[in-house]
């Protein structure tokens, strides 16, 4: 059954829809799989001038499936396919995002929440990994005082603070529509010539495709390593497990 739904093009504009809510839309080796094929696909599509990666359910991504987790180097792919796409890529969340889930949305170009739905968390701390790969997207986006505080803290936070800080481009406040917040943006792609789109997103991307080139086999190693140690084997049993890490306070 596939996991990443491709809507039909509206005037331009195609939908990619994570369709795994039974794990929370968990970065799974098979979510990871079918959406680097689809946006390979819609990137050489010349019909479509812009992608917008929504959700099913109420999480937008859970971060890394811990039952079938992706190859940490098909991950870091998938984030730099995203980043390198010649078409600009729009995340819409109507739902929670955790862990390596703010990488993927740091991926996309632009970023608009829904305030009453969305919330955010970079919870590795708390299963005794670290938020290593999804820096190459995520460092250069975020305020750095931020980035320390929900880094080390793993503390959740609303949409109107992922805007201050960088992660998300808008929100629709209460009362407000997500798809409303979008339609101005969605009509400003569609204005916009398609190599002028290409050559300016190189442009705003050329800061974090330079952080991949630099680091990107680093951050992988420092996965792999904590991914590897005793703390991520009890941390991962106890989220599994439902029950409190040895480690808390």
């Amino acid at each position: 059954m596939a996991v990443v739904l491709v809507s039909p093009p509206d005037r331009g504009i195609v939908t990619l829809t994570l369709d795994s809510p039974a794990n929370r839309n968990a970065l799974s080796a098979a979510l990871v799989s079918e959406l680097s094929a689809a946006l390979a696909e819609l990137g050489k599509d010349d019909a479509v001038r812009a992608i917008v990666l929504t959700h099913t359910g109420t999480t937008f991504c859970a971060g890394a499936d811990l039952r079938e987790p992706p190859d940490p180097g098909a991950f870091v792919a998938l984030l730099r396919q995203l980043v390198e796409l010649p078409k600009p890529v729009v995340a819409r969340v109507t739902g929670h995002v955790r862990a390596g889930g703010l990488g993927l949305l740091a991926a996309c170009d632009i970023a608009v929440a829904d305030a009453e739905a969305a919330s955010f968390a970079l919870t590795e701390v708390h299963i005794g990994v670290v938020p290593a790969v999804i820096s190459l997207t995520l460092l250069p986006r975020l305020d750095p005082r931020a980035a320390s505080r929900y880094y080390l803290t793993g503390e959740r936070f609303d949409a109107a603070e992922a805007a201050r800080i960088g992660l998300v481009s808008a929100y629709a406040a209460e009362g407000e529509d997500v798809d409303g917040v979008l339609a101005p943006v969605l009509d400003g792609l569609r204005k916009a010539a398609p190599g002028a789109l290409a050559d300016t997103k190189r442009l705003v991307t050329a800061e974090m495709l330079s952080a991949f080139d630099n680091d990107a086999d680093a951050l992988v190693a420092l996965s792999a390593r904590r991914f590897g140690s005793a703390e991520a084997r009890e941390g991962m049993a106890a989220f599994l497990e439902r029950r409190e890490r040895s480690w808390a306070l």
